[in-house]
């Protein structure tokens, strides 16, 4: 039997459900630039012997702490061609009051506020961390050669990241009163600190919460400068909760104090975060693409060439709060990638990375949008 004979043999032996798992469905999407990873460097891929490329990936985000000149050099070389990111938590952070009590957020009470189920915020008028946190986000852009680099917890103290979130007031600290009332010149009254922040949030609550936002959008003004004055051309982005601005009683803007559409005149890139399986919605995948279309509309950004603005969905591959099967995998990312996006990224490479079968499933979709 010839050698080509014996290949057709084969051929016609593999199963046909086995010969099309191995291919990509095609589904190109011209204006879908970004195909990447969050979460870890995949060094699984690299210990098969396989690339990226393999896979369709053409992305990485990795910790600013982990994003040294090393590490990013090397999964370049890896990787030709390959955008690498850094994430760049700006607010997250139990460990620096232990140094400094005074950064806590300040609840209605005029008490420092409990970390809500464990996630820790900082007070943003604290001056010291937002020099501490400005000096690391410029040492990350001046030692590695990333091409970007996205905020991450740039919220206030709260914890909203699962199906139900928990969204203290704060924060009502002395610094804070101050600062609002010096910048807004609303009067803030006689009283204990629970009587000024009861007629905060009440009487004074629109300038209030534009305040807060504002506090927050000059952080984002400042990362901005930074980043054009230490390496032009790399990209700022962000990772942001989901809801729209009227969702949870318009809780993105009085409770997170994430402005948005303020936040853009200094940001390329919107990174929604529609972790479908944690935020209640496991068997509606589509709830990606309806939040991803409404911060399109919310911004105006329809996913067309020349736009500046971007929207690159991060979406959950990985087992947080309900499972996520492998077999959901092409539809997850289906609904991630569809306009306004264009680009996706999973979460997260350090829970996918060892399930065989959901990197392979990525791979497929990966490359059936190339």
């Amino acid at each position: 039997m010839t050698t080509l004979r014996r290949l057709l043999v084969l051929t016609l032996l593999i199963p046909p459900a086995l010969a099309a798992a191995d291919e990509p469905t095609r589904s190109p999407r011209p204006n879908l630039k970004i195909r990447g990873v969050y979460g870890g460097i995949p060094s699984q891929i690299f210990e098969r012997g396989e690339t990226l490329d393999d896979y369709a990936i053409n992305a990485v985000w990795i910790g600013s702490g982990g994003a040294t000149a090393e590490v990013v050099g090397g999964l370049k070389a890896k990787a030709p061609g390959v955008k690498v990111f850094a994430e760049f938590n700006t607010m997250h952070d139990a460990e620096y009051l232990a140094d400094h009590p005074d950064a806590a957020p300040v609840g209605p009470d005029g008490l420092r506020s409990p970390a809500p189920d464990g996630w820790q915020g900082i007070c943003p008028t604290h001056a010291e961390h937002r020099r501490e946190r400005m000096a690391a986000f410029r040492k990350t852009l001046a030692d590695a050669p990333v091409d970007g680099i996205w905020l991450d917890y740039h919220h206030a103290h709260a914890s909203w990241e699962q199906a139900e979130p928990n969204l203290p007031d704060t924060c009502f600290c002395p610094r804070c009163l101050e600062a609002f009332a010096k910048a807004t010149g609303t009067p803030l009254g006689e009283g204990p600190a629970s009587a000024i922040a009861a007629r905060l949030l009440d009487e004074h609550r629109r300038a209030w919460v534009d305040w807060r936002c504002g506090v927050f959008t000059d952080w984002v003004r400042e990362f901005r400068a930074i980043v054009d004055e230490v390496r032009p051309g790399a990209l700022l982005g962000t990772f942001h909760c989901p809801w729209t601005a009227d969702e949870r009683d318009g809780a993105l803007r009085d409770k997170l104090a994430i402005d948005l559409k303020a936040q853009s005149k200094y940001l390329d890139v919107f990174s929604i975060m529609p972790y479908h399986a944690r935020f209640g919605h496991a068997d509606d995948p589509a709830w990606i693409a309806r939040q991803t279309a409404r911060l399109g509309e919310y911004l105006g950004v329809r996913g067309e060439p020349g736009e500046r603005l971007k929207i690159w969905p991060i979406v959950q591959l990985a087992d947080w709060g309900e499972a996520v099967r492998a077999g959901d995998v092409a539809d997850i990312l289906d609904h991630g990638t569809r306009p306004p996006a264009t680009g996706v990224m999973i979460f997260h490479w350090s829970g996918v990375g060892g399930d065989r079968a959901k990197v392979e499933a990525m791979g497929r979709a990966y490359r059936g949008y190339r």
